[in-house]
């Protein structure tokens, strides 16, 4: 295989496989990313055996063929050359030289045939494919994706539920101690699509929103994200990159039943304002819990907590509620990664009793999305 290709178009893919690729992993072809050439475009991808990932970009190709080299030497001496166009040559024995033209610079690095890569999977031709805004699916995991369990052997809720039904779009996450749910109406268009997308997925889908906003080009054009189901298996094509995603084969846990439908206190309280409490409060709260008491008053909201070690903190904010006192104990971290999500200057927490969860809104939501996110208490 020999080519020349731009250092920032072929930098720019190898950043994006690398984080597929598995460096742990037993299979060493997994920590490879594959440069396959042919025509006059050059192929970057990674997998790991659950997430794929690919994309391409032109380059002038003399040889065609495909080498596996290791993701992180690859990206680390991609980064380390020169600006422009950059030289790869690859041996029979895919030993692979990197060259930048017109300096002297370059690296050798040892892959494997491209051969020995496993083979991407590929959706159906007439599996349906959805359609969403870039900005929209990269709000639905920034509002969610803090609850997903980190627990691995929990694979119903190491990941987030996905649904499509109608016009409504929907992502839900919990780790049985909080839950967050995003709704959004998408119009010209009416599909029906449930799937489970594991927590690395996530991460990488997210990434590639933030690319793909970044180098949004057009103000006035929307970038779009297009979602395939095809067996146990769901395609993004987003950034310029298709990413693949084994789903996890589980049920998640009946959501609609845990988000309370009515509570009996309404507090309206300034997002901020509570965030900083809530933020300077934890300092004291016990390492081992992070726990902390919010208690209702007449007009005021009190955040205190208390360590045998450390000694107490105490805080309090103006809030628009009238009512009896009560306190609950709630981990601090909980509320402040769904203030933290939220662009509300103000939100609505809703709590009954010191048993029962609280449910958090935005004070001000449009017709077409809204969100809510269930803390469960805790003794303190």
């Amino acid at each position: 295989m020999e080519l020349v290709v731009p250092k920032k178009d072929l930098l720019r893919l190898v950043a994006r496989c690398q984080g597929v690729a598995d460096k742990k992993s037993a299979m060493p072809a997994l920590s490879n990313v594959l440069l396959a050439a042919e025509g006059n475009t050059l192929h970057v991808s990674a997998t790991d055996m659950y997430l794929a990932i690919s994309g391409s970009t032109p380059a002038e190709v003399a040889t065609s063929g495909s080498v596996a080299l290791p993701a992180r030497e690859l990206h680390d001496r991609v980064k380390a050359m020169p600006d422009g166009p950059i030289q790869l040559s690859t041996t029979a024995g895919a030993q692979t030289t990197i060259k930048a033209a017109g300096s002297p610079r370059r690296f050798t690095i040892h892959g494997i045939p491209g051969a020995d890569f496993p083979h991407l999977p590929k959706p159906d031709a007439a599996a349906p494919t959805l359609s969403l805004p870039v900005d929209l699916l990269a709000r639905l995991i920034a509002r969610t994706h803090f609850s997903i369990s980190t627990d691995e052997t929990r694979a119903h809720v190491n990941s987030a539920l996905f649904e499509w039904a109608g016009d409504t779009v929907r992502m839900v996450t919990t780790d049985g101690h909080r839950l967050s749910k995003m709704e959004a109406t998408v119009t010209g268009t009416s599909a029906t699509a449930t799937m489970l997308i594991p927590l690395k997925a996530i991460a990488e889908l997210r990434r590639l929103a933030d690319d793909s906003r970044a180098e949004r080009t057009d103000k006035d054009a929307l970038p779009t994200v297009s979602i395939t189901q095809s067996g146990p298996n769901a395609f993004f094509d987003l950034a310029g990159m298709r990413f693949s995603v084994k789903l996890v084969d589980a049920q998640f846990p009946p959501y609609q039943q845990v988000i309370p439908k009515v509570t009996a206190r309404q507090i309206r309280a300034p997002r901020r304002a509570f965030a900083e409490a809530l933020d300077a409060v934890r300092i004291a709260a016990s390492d081992r819990t992070g726990g902390v008491k919010l208690t209702t008053l007449s007009g005021l909201l009190r955040v205190t907590s208390e360590s045998p070690e450390s000694g107490n903190g105490f805080d309090e904010l103006p809030v628009d509620f009238e009512g009896p006192e009560l306190t609950i104990g709630f981990n601090a971290k909980y509320f402040l990664d769904v203030l933290n999500a939220i662009d509300d200057e103000e939100i609505v927490l809703g709590i009954s009793g010191e048993l029962d969860p609280a449910v958090l809104r935005p004070a001000t939501e449009s017709d077409k999305e809204s969100f809510v996110a269930v803390v469960m208490p805790m003794r303190i």
